[in-house]
């Protein structure tokens, strides 16, 4: 038959396996797909804050497209009306020009024929002049001499020959003066011939240089057009991926607060099923004690008894202790400074304090309460999670050793050490205070 002391001994180990075994099994369960809902809600947040961004961005740089294809679009009209008045200017030159070339090519035409002229005239006036007085006796002037009866036939003679020599000499120096004025003329044609195609050069330079200018506005709009448009494209597709991560942050979230009411009812009946069962070993407890009392005041009396009807008596013991929180709050869970404190950043819930501290520092319990998780959890690396009643947890994340591993632990006892274990950038101890499973800000508990 087992003893009273075998029988509080079996009690005892059925309540630590329920306090270890049930909650921790589903707090571990719980936790793990809550933190991986958290950590999916907060790369969305961080995707949606990224798009928000870009948004932000693309519109500046459309805007600022939009403004410059604007003012291209002024500086291209002016180039235009410019390019319009140039090329009408050029026309008139080059008609001019064209005007100035086809006169250019009659006066030398005109030139031409006074120089055969002038020479033919030449010629003539000396063939006449060289007939009248070097050949022979039957044409020269001495025949006609010797030919005439009379002194006034003679003086006739001399008359004519005068008079056909003058208008021969006439008709040179005509022809002369009129070469001569059409060389002028000519030189004068050819002197502002060479500067109108000198304008006329210029002129096509400079329209030349404003058609290119006009051209590379154009052009330059017509690629900031592109990229406008491609920067809508862009911001359409980056509006379309926030609108698709909000709606899945929504999802995500309703789920995170289901699983906060999982762990909030996992918890509850966790507690329930403990108090039960340390109800049922607190019975059996007595139900022992009671029956070491009874045996034992059988073997007094065996004992008077046997000694002739002496009676005797004796007692002792001790009063059980407990260990409860203060009223005052949590105590710190560990020495060290605080780095990051407890709320949004970058977009991201900051679920606790960041507390940070030499490799190795020890890690109490913030108060009193029931190991439900002890081990490796997600980006948290080593935790533990205390449930303090009331729905009221604390979780100790990132721990380099791990000291419980599940039942009660008082205020202030060692649970564990300062590490760097799971997603972290240095030693220190990262802790939380959920309230039915929904983190809050530990510093109204310390």
């Amino acid at each position: 038959m087992p003893s009273p002391r075998d029988i509080r001994l079996v009690s005892a180990a059925v309540g630590a396996a329920v306090l270890l075994g049930v909650p921790s099994a589903v707090g571990q369960s719980l936790y793990d797909r809550q933190d991986r809902v958290n950590e999916k809600i907060a790369g969305l947040q961080d995707a949606i804050n990224e798009a928000k961004h870009k948004e932000g961005v693309l519109s500046s740089e459309i805007a600022a497209a939009s403004a410059e294809i604007d003012s291209l679009e002024g500086d291209i009209a002016v180039l235009g009306d410019r390019i319009a008045v140039l090329e009408s200017e050029l026309a008139a030159h080059r008609a001019r020009l064209e005007e100035l070339r086809n006169l250019f090519a009659e006066q030398t035409e005109d030139l031409n024929h006074l120089k055969r002229q002038y020479r033919l005239a030449q010629r003539q006036l000396e063939e006449r002049l060289i007939g009248l007085y070097q050949e022979g006796d039957d044409a020269g002037a001495f025949g006609v001499l010797l030919r005439v009866q009379s002194l006034g036939e003679l003086l006739d003679q001399l008359e004519y020959f005068d008079d056909v020599g003058r208008q021969d000499r006439a008709i040179s120096l005509e022809i002369r003066r009129l070469r001569n004025e059409m060389h002028v003329a000519r030189e004068r044609t050819r002197e502002t011939k060479a500067k109108v195609a000198e304008a006329t050069a210029v002129l096509a330079d400079k329209t030349a240089e404003t058609i290119a200018a006009r051209d590379a506005l154009v052009a330059r709009q017509e690629e900031l057009a592109a990229a406008r448009a491609q920067q809508e494209s862009l911001l359409a597709g980056v509006r379309e991926e926030r609108h698709e991560a909000q709606e899945d942050v929504g999802a995500l979230e309703a789920a995170s607060a289901t699983l906060a009411a999982q762990i909030k009812e996992a918890e509850a009946a966790a507690a329930a099923e403990a108090a039960a069962e340390a109800a049922a070993a607190e019975e059996a407890a007595e139900q022992a004690a009671a029956q070491e009392a009874q045996e034992a005041q059988e073997a007094q009396e065996a004992a008077e008894q046997s000694a002739g009807g002496q009676q005797s008596s004796s007692g002792g013991g001790s009063a059980p202790t407990t260990t409860s929180a203060p009223s005052s709050g949590f105590t710190w869970p560990a020495s060290g400074v605080v780095t990051s404190g407890f709320g949004y950043r970058w977009g991201r819930l900051h679920a606790g304090l960041d507390i940070s501290a030499p490799y190795g520092t020890g890690v109490v319990a913030a108060a009193s309460g029931t190991v439900i998780y002890a081990g490796v959890m997600g980006g948290y690396g080593n935790i533990v999670v205390i449930s303090h009643g009331n729905g009221i947890s604390t979780a100790y994340a990132h721990l380099s050793a791990i000291h419980v591993g599940g039942g009660s632990v008082s205020q202030g006892q060692g649970i564990g050490a300062v590490g760097c274990t799971g997603s972290c950038t240095g030693n220190h101890l990262h802790f939380e205070v959920r309230v039915n499973g929904s983190p809050v800000d530990p510093m109204g508990y310390l």
